[in-house]
């Protein structure tokens, strides 16, 4: 006979590692099924190199929910910050260098070398980000309202968001641009100088395929500024031993409720009969039976590949061809000798200009070009790089005197112009990289002992991220909220019964929050108990 479970969850993501605790920490039955051989999706560390522990595709932490780590009490699992300061470093050509982090004095006096006007916008600007994030931080932990429904407890959910918004007073128009507007115009009204704006920048593209002039770019450059590390807003860290900490803390936590968790068990049809899920069938021929089942793949994932058609309304299976699933990322992971010797802050020994993000992008238009190249499927001639160096902080993921560096680069496009080799542009990339980072720090690529290259293609391959995208689909106006994935299905359910998605594809989005997952698992235990 089939194995029986209340709920079957497809995929051992951190955001499916989420759900399945609530849900065992309520007495449902719960089974994980993840297709590799170990937990996290892309929130994950791998021995790719002997004694080298690498996060492989996630990097560094501050989404993360506090809710959700008092809850599951991840720190008695394992799961610990390393809170970062400085949080940037961006060298210039010029041999210049900009540092910013918590640390408010010595914010001021870096920005001062190059504006003392912006030095004195900034804690301004971070202040209108704030009051905004109080607005929206909130409802990060909500099922969006359907703005189409009249029932009741909808409609008075739609009144308490719009009192909310009217609190914002003059602040309302500044939270609609950066819901809906592009970074560049919002970075220029702020500040005069190239290279704070440069270095605030990049963080309105990471995972995107757009430039920072392109409407939408601004709540991506938002979205960064959500979090904590440690109780401290804006402060972003790294997890001890690698970005798997964090999945591998919460399938501990999930385990002890009672969840069962499978690797190497990859789902290869949802089961469904009468419009109504009925579980699962496994690449293996088995089956498992459960009359729910929730989904921590993206949409394209789940309702194209994992189901038929005909279990499925022809206009949502529509909806859900149309998702944008727009990616020019490339990950390249890397193992060190030594540390980046930097023209503009000499030193090898862990500094300021180790610990937090290195920028690699000197100017805005520089930005623009990179993206250009990339609109008609070539991947950037000057890419733009974020490096980090965790080992300079967790002597647990190198060799003694060795180095794990992460380089998260745009643009690298999933669809290549026709007569482009993958692998062969793919490496050309990576030694563009590597020549570029040569330029800042003269020792990098005498130092590097070996490299992983990433393409958009292989994130799809490995992780399972349609066309690569870090963030199960663009993270813009027309795919937030009540509009993710589709519109009329962002309470986490689906048109069929019992079935369920908890991944990133849903309301919230992408980022290692666990929001969707703890999101989902309040619907589906509400559906439980009736």
């Amino acid at each position: 006979m089939p194995a029986s479970y209340d709920l079957v969850i497809i995929g051992g993501g951190h955001n499916g590692l989420v759900t399945a605790a609530y849900l065992a920490r309520a007495g449902v039955k719960v089974l994980v099924l993840e297709r590799r051989e170990m937990l996290g999706g892309a929130c994950v560390t791998e021995a790719l190199w002997p004694g080298y522990k690498v996060s492989t595709a996630a990097y560094v932490n501050s989404l993360l929910r506090p809710e959700i780590i008092r809850d599951l009490e991840l720190k008695r699992h394992g799961f610990e910050m390393l809170p970062r300061n400085p949080s940037s470093f961006t060298p210039f050509p010029d041999g210049r260098s900009l540092l910013l982090g918590p640390d408010k004095a010595m914010t001021r006096r870096e920005i001062s070398k190059f504006s003392q006007r912006d030095a004195e916008a900034l804690p301004k600007y971070e202040a209108m980000l704030e009051r905004v994030a109080d607005f929206l931080e909130p409802t990060l932990t909500m099922t969006p309202p359907n703005p189409w429904s009249f029932r009741p407890g909808n409609l008075m959910q739609l009144a308490k968001l719009g009192l909310a918004f009217t609190r914002l007073g003059t602040d309302g128009q500044k939270a609609i641009e950066i819901l809906t507007g592009a970074a560049t115009p919002i970075l220029d009204r702020w500040f005069e100088s190239e290279q704070l704006k440069v270095t605030l920048a990049t963080d309105a593209i990471i995972g995107a395929m757009a430039s920072p002039s392109m409407p939408g770019t601004a709540y991506v450059l938002f979205h960064h500024v959500m979090g904590e590390c440690n109780g401290v807003r804006g402060v972003w860290g790294y997890v001890r031993g690698g970005m798997g900490g964090i999945s591998n803390a919460i399938a501990s936590a999930a385990r002890e409720k009672g969840a069962e968790i499978r690797t190497n068990s990859e789902v290869m049809r949802i089961l469904v009969r009468n419009g109504a899920v009925e579980g699962v069938a496994l690449a293996d021929g088995s089956e498992i039976r459960a009359p729910r089942v929730a989904s921590g793949a993206d949409a394209q994932v789940t309702f194209l590949k994992l189901m038929d058609n005909g279990d499925l309304p022809a206009a949502f299976v529509e909806a859900v061809r149309n998702i944008d699933y727009s990616s020019a990322s490339c990950k390249i992971n890397i193992a060190l000798g030594e540390l980046p010797d930097f023209t503009a802050l000499p030193g090898t020994t862990a500094g300021p200009q180790h610990r937090g993000t290195i920028h690699i992008s000197p100017t805005m238009e520089y930005i623009e070009r990179a993206y250009d190249e990339a609109k008609y499927g070539c991947p950037s001639e000057h890419p733009i790089i974020e490096a980090t160096i965790p080992s300079a902080l967790d002597d647990t993921i190198a060799p003694p005197g060795k180095y794990v560096m992460s380089m998260f680069t745009q643009y690298f496009p999933y669809k290549l112009a026709a007569g482009l080799s993958l692998e062969q542009e793919k490496e050309k990339y990576a030694d563009r990289c590597f020549d570029l980072m040569d330029e800042y720090a003269p020792n990098f690529k005498r130092s590097v002992i070996a490299r992983q290259v990433l393409a958009p293609a292989d994130l799809e391959q490995r992780f399972g991220l349609t066309g690569g995208n870090i963030m199960q689909g663009v993270m813009s106006l027309s795919s937030l909220s009540f509009m993710r994935p589709v519109p009329g299905y962002a309470d986490y359910r689906t048109p069929v019964r019992g079935l369920y998605l908890c991944g990133a594809a849903t309301h919230p989005g992408g980022g290692v929050m666990g929001a969707c997952g703890y999101n989902a698992a309040r619907e589906i235990l509400r559906d439980v108990k009736k």
